[in-house]
C-alpha cells in the first residue's frame, strides 16, 4: 500500500504562502508536516529505536503526579527570576541528610589527627610501635570473650553435632550448690506431738524368749536404746479404721519384717535407720507413721512449707512415692506435691507456693525452690531420707546435708536404704538423735525369694541366641525386666527384640522426663510384658507383676545388682533373676557367687572357677583355710607338698623328702644363706665391742 504524500504537500503549498524549510523546522522553530509525517514513518518501520515498555515493577513505582516544572518558562539571565531560582537550588544542595554531614564531621577530624600524628611520628617505624590488625583482634577477644556468640539459654542449650550430622546430648550433670548454713536460735519453732504409738495388750505380754524367738523368725537385728517390740498384725500399730481400710485395700496383708519393727519405732517419736533389702516394704514403713504424724498438725497454708519431706535419688523413685503416698493421704484429705528434675519448674513452684502437707522431692530440686522463694522448710517434723547411699552415689552428699541442717534440730528422722555404707554410717551419726537401727538379714543381702541362675557364657552373640529363645517361656510367667549397663547396648538390644516382634519398651537416662514417665506407666499397667533398660530403672520400682528379671550385662558394683534382683520378688513373692556372664567378667564374677552364697542359692562350678581366676576372690576366699596351698596347680620354685604326718627331724629321712623342679637348687641356697648368717651374726650388747677385734677400714 502507498501512501499519496503529494496531495499533503499540494495541501501544505496551497495553504502557507511560504514553502517549508527542507530542514523540517520552520523559521518560527516548529517542526513542519513534512518532518511529522516523516518522523512517523520512521517510527512505525523501525527506522529509528523504539523506547522500551514499562515493566510492571517499574510502572508502579512510577510518581502517580506528573512533575510539572515550576515555571512555564525559562527566565532570561541575570534576570531577577533566575538569580532567585539559583538561589533557591543552591540551598537544597547545601541541605543534605544529617547522618551524612555527621559521617563527614568524623572523616574531617580523622583526617586531621591522622595528618598530626604523622607529624609527630616521622622518626618511628609504624610496623613495630603501633598495635597491627592481629594484634588488635587477639586484644579485643581477650578483653570479650563472649564476643560473636549468640546468647544461650540454660534451660535450652545450644544443640552441637558429630562429624555424621547426629545431634550430641548435651551435659546435663549440673553443680548445684547447697542451701547456706542456718541459725536455727533466731527462729521461734512451734511445738509439735511426734509420739502416737500405744503398745497392744498382746505384745506387751510377750516374753524375753518369745521376742527373740520373734525377732529370729522375722530375721532382723534390732540395736539402739530401748527399742520396741515388733508386732505381728497391722491392729497392733492402733491406726484408725479408715487407715486400716486403705492399708488392705492396697493389697497389704500381713506386716513385712522392717514394717513390724520399724513402723512402731516411728510411731514412737524415736529416729529409725532401716536395713533391708529391696522390695521389703520400706516405703509403707515410713508413710504411715507419717501420715499419722502429719495428720494431727493444723493444715499447711499459703506460702508455708510442708509439714513431712521425703528426699529420693532418683526420679523415678521421686514419682513412685509420690504415687504410693496419695494413696493414704487422701485418707486424711492431706495434700502431696512431688518436686522432680526434668518436671515443669514452673508448676512446680506454683504448687508449693500454694502449699502442701508432704512433698517428694529430688535433692537437687528441693534446694531450687529454697532458694527461688517457693518454699521454706521451717515446718519440717518430719524428714525421711530414703536410698541415702545412692544420693551419695550420685554426688548430693553436701545437699542431703545442707537440707537436714535447714531442718529445725527437734526433727524426726528416718532413713532407709537396701545397703550401707561408712559414708551413710556419718550421715546417720550426724543427722538422727538416738536412732534405733533396724537390719533385716545381711547387709547389702539380695532377696531370698528370688531364684538366682547364674550363666557362663561363651560370647555376647551367645548371650543374644540365649535370650531370644528364652524369651517366649519367660514372658509366659509374666512381665520381664532386661537390664543392660550401657545406653547404646540398651538400644541395640531394644531394636533386635523389636526385630524378633515381640512387643517392647525402652528406658534409659537421655530420654526425656515425659517420655521415661509414659514408659514406666505404661509398663506399670502391664500393657507392655517387656522393658529394657538402664540401671534408672534399677532402684525403687515397685512393679509387682515383674516375674523375671535378666541381668544381660553385669552391674556396675554389687549393690546396683542387689537393686536389679530386687525389682522382681516384690512383698513375698516369687521371683527369678538371670545373670548372663562372659569370661571378661571375672572380675565381678567374685561378688556374684559370694551374693549367691549369702542368699542361699546354688552356684554353678563353672562360675565359681572363673571367679577363682580373680586373685582378690582367692585369697580372700582362702584367707582362713589351713589347708590352702597357694602353689595348687603345679610345682614351681619354693614348692612343698601337703603331708599329714609331721616332718621327720632326721637326717636320714631327708632323701625321702618329696622333690620338686629345683628343689635341690633352693635347699643349696638357702643352706649357704643359713651358714653365712650364723657365721657373721653377732648378738647385741650393752657394750659395744672392743675396737682391737673390730677390722679397719681402708679409710682408716
Amino acid at each position: 500500500m502507498a501512501f499519496n504524500y503529494a496531495n499533503i504537500h499540494s495541501n501544505a503549498r496551497r495553504h502557507n504562502a511560504v514553502p517549508p524549510p527542507t530542514t523540517g523546522v520552520s523559521k518560527q522553530g516548529y517542526s513542519t508536516m513534512n518532518a511529522i509525517s516523516q518522523n512517523a514513518l520512521s517510527a512505525a518501520w523501525g527506522g529509528t529505536s523504539r523506547k522500551r515498555a514499562a515493566t510492571e515493577d517499574e510502572y508502579f513505582e512510577e510518581d502517580d503526579e506528573e512533575q510539572v516544572p515550576e515555571l512555564a518558562y525559562i527566565p532570561a539571565p541575570g534576570s531577577p527570576t533566575r538569580v532567585e531560582m539559583e538561589q533557591k537550588r543552591h540551598v537544597e544542595e547545601e541541605d543534605d541528610d544529617p547522618l551524612d554531614a555527621y559521617m563527614a564531621g568524623i572523616e574531617q577530624q580523622m583526617h586531621k589527627q591522622q595528618t598530626s600524628q604523622q607529624s609527630q611520628q616521622q622518626g618511628i617505624r609504624n610496623d613495630l610501635e603501633e598495635e597491627d590488625v592481629e594484634e588488635s583482634y587477639y586484644r579485643y577477644m581477650e578483653e570479650n570473650p563472649n564476643a560473636g556468640l549468640l546468647p544461650t539459654d540454660d534451660d535450652y542449650p545450644e544443640v552441637e553435632y558429630d562429624e555424621d550430622g547426629n545431634p550430641i546430648a548435651p551435659d546435663k550433670k549440673k553443680i548445684i550448690d547447697p542451701l547456706p548454713p542456718i541459725d536455727h536460735s533466731e527462729i521461734n519453732y512451734e511445738p509439735f506431738e511426734k509420739v502416737f504409738y500405744q503398745e497392744h495388750e498382746e505384745i506387751e505380754a510377750l516374753t524375753g524368749e518369745k521376742l527373740k524367738e520373734l525377732r529370729k523368725t522375722l530375721d532382723i537385728n534390732v540395736t539402739g536404746n530401748n527399742p520396741p517390740k515388733p508386732v505381728t498384725s497391722f491392729a497392733h500399730f492402733g491406726f484408725e479404721d479408715k487407715l486400716i481400710k486403705t492399708i488392705i485395700k492396697a493389697e497389704y496383708t500381713t506386716p513385712t519384717p522392717i514394717q513390724a519393727q520399724g513402723v512402731p519405732c516411728a510411731l514412737l517419736g524415736r529416729d529409725v535407720l532401716g536395713i533391708a533389702h529391696t522390695g521389703s516394704g520400706k516405703t509403707a514403713a515410713f508413710l504411715w507413721p507419717l501420715i499419722k504424724h502429719v495428720a494431727v498438725q493444723k493444715p499447711v497454708e499459703e506460702g508455708e512449707g510442708p509439714i513431712a519431706l521425703i528426699l529420693a535419688p532418683t526420679r523415678e523413685l521421686a514419682l513412685q512415692i509420690y504415687t504410693e503416698a496419695k494413696k493414704f493421704a487422701k485418707v486424711y484429705d492431706l495434700r502431696v506435691i512431688c518436686a522432680y528434675g526434668g518436671g515443669s519448674k514452673w508448676e512446680q513452684s506454683l504448687a508449693l507456693k500454694e502449699g502442701g502437707e508432704i512433698v517428694v522431692a529430688t535433692p537437687g530440686r528441693i534446694i531450687d525452690h529454697i532458694k527461688g522463694g517457693a518454699t521454706n522448710l521451717q515446718r519440717v517434723t518430719f524428714l525421711v531420707l530414703d536410698e541415702a547411699d545412692r544420693m551419695f552415689e550420685l554426688g548430693f552428699e553436701p545437699q542431703v546435708r545442707s537440707v537436714c541442717n535447714h531442718v529445725r534440730p527437734d526433727r524426726q528422722t528416718l532413713l532407709f536404704s537396701a545397703t550401707f555404707r561408712k559414708r551413710i554410717e556419718k550421715l546417720a551419726k550426724d543427722a538422727l538423735t538416738n536412732p534405733v537401727k533396724i537390719s533385716q538379714g545381711t547387709t547389702g543381702q539380695a532377696n531370698e525369694d528370688v531364684t538366682q541362675h547364674a550363666l557362663l557364657l561363651p560370647t555376647q552373640e551367645a548371650k543374644r541366641e540365649w535370650l531370644f529363645g528364652k524369651l517366649v517361656e519367660l514372658l509366659s510367667a509374666g512381665s520381664v525386666l532386661v537390664f543392660v549397663t550401657k545406653k547404646l547396648d540398651a538400644e541395640l538390644v531394644f531394636r533386635d527384640i523389636i526385630m524378633k516382634e515381640f512387643e517392647c519398651l525402652l528406658l534409659h537416662g537421655d530420654m526425656e522426663q515425659a517420655e521415661r514417665n509414659k514408659v514406666i506407666m505404661s509398663f506399670k499397667k502391664n500393657e507392655c510384658p517387656l522393658l529394657v533398660a538402664t540401671d534408672v530403672a534399677a532402684r525403687g520400682l515397685d512393679i509387682p507383676h515383674v516375674r523375671t528379671v535378666v541381668n544381660y550385662d553385669i552391674a556396675r558394683d554389687i549393690d546396683t545388682h542387689t537393686h536389679r534382683i530386687g525389682r522382681t520378688g516384690r512383698a513375698g513373692t516369687q521371683g527369678t533373676a538371670y545373670t548372663l556372664l562372659t569370661p571378661k567378667d571375672k572380675e565381678f564374677v567374685g561378688h556374684i557367687v559370694k551374693n549367691l552364697e549369702a542368699a542361699h542359692q546354688e552356684v554353678p562350678q563353672d562360675v565359681l572357677d572363673l571367679a577363682l581366676q580373680s586373685s582378690w576372690f582367692k585369697k580372700q576366699r582362702f584367707r582362713s583355710k589351713k589347708d590352702y596351698n597357694p602353689n595348687i596347680g603345679g610345682m614351681g620354685l619354693g614348692f612343698k607338698e601337703k603331708s599329714s604326718s609331721p616332718a621327720p627331724t632326721s637326717s636320714t629321712n631327708s632323701s625321702a623328702a618329696p622333690r620338686g623342679p629345683a628343689t635341690d637348687r633352693l635347699s643349696a641356697m638357702k643352706q649357704a644363706f643359713k651358714m653365712q648368717y650364723v657365721n657373721q651374726f653377732t648378738a647385741s650388747t650393752e657394750q659395744p665391742p672392743p675396737t682391737a677385734n673390730r677390722k679397719k677400714t681402708r679409710w682408716e
